[in-house]
């Protein structure tokens, strides 16, 4: 066990003050889970949700490992920083891999506030169907604009698609590379599900539902050209 994942599983006790702003962020956190389910985008327990603390950019909130969407409430999430200090829990652990990934991408895009990871059966389907690919090209739809920077439907959105591995590391180290290659939203693992985000929960709640719906149709389409 290396020395972040000592530190997420054995969390160690500590006094910890939380900001109004904490509080608020908290509760915004975990009604989302609530709506995810409601769409069908969050059907097993390893779905996270991350956000940064608005007053506390050094820190972020996440769900712990093992809990079910109605399980999860405001008080349950745990506040951790980007060394893998967990700073507030209630006894609960988090999962290395979901660390990694929403970690590396709030230390990457300084400007990203929200990280939200699903696994609906749209995306799962359509990450099976495009690995070989490599990626899902999204073209010629109105729904493009609604990416943040995109202002036209005359544009394209190369959605990455990843191999899955049990080696995190590696896996995390191959988002890394995407993230300094280009901008992006988002991205699949293959037989897995879709990591989406945005500058705040409403951003990145508005880009994973273009990708949910941009995905359908072009598992529709496929369906109608056979």
């Amino acid at each position: 066990m290396n020395t972040i994942e000592s530190k997420l599983f054995n969390p160690a006790p500590r006094t910890y003050e939380m900001s109004a702003a904490e509080r608020t962020l908290r509760v915004e956190l975990a009604a989302a889970f609530r709506v995810g389910h409601h769409y069908r985008w969050n059907l097993q327990i390893n779905n996270h949700i991350t956000a940064r603390v608005p007053d506390r950019p050094d820190r972020f909130l996440m769900n712990p490992y093992g809990l079910g969407w109605d399980e999860i409430t405001a008080s349950k999430l745990v506040t951790i920083d980007f060394t893998g200090n967990v700073l507030s829990h209630e006894g609960v652990k988090l999962a290395p891999a979901g660390y990694n990934f929403h970690s590396g991408i709030l230390k990457a895009l300084p400007e990203i506030g929200c990280v939200l990871h699903t696994h609906s059966l749209t995306q799962t389907v359509a990450s099976r169907l495009y690995a070989g690919h490599g990626h899902v090209h999204l073209e010629g739809y109105e729904l493009l604009k609604a990416f943040t920077g995109n202002t036209t439907h005359e544009t394209s959105v190369d959605l990455p698609v990843l191999p899955n591995s049990q080696d995190m590391t590696t896996l995390a180290a191959q988002v890394d590379c995407l993230l300094d290659r280009q901008s992006m939203w988002g991205y699949l693992i293959d037989g897995h599900g879709l990591y989406a985000w945005g500058r705040d929960m409403a951003e990145a709640r508005r880009h994973l539902e273009a990708f949910e719906f941009l995905l359908e149709c072009e598992l529709e389409l496929r369906r109608l050209q056979r």
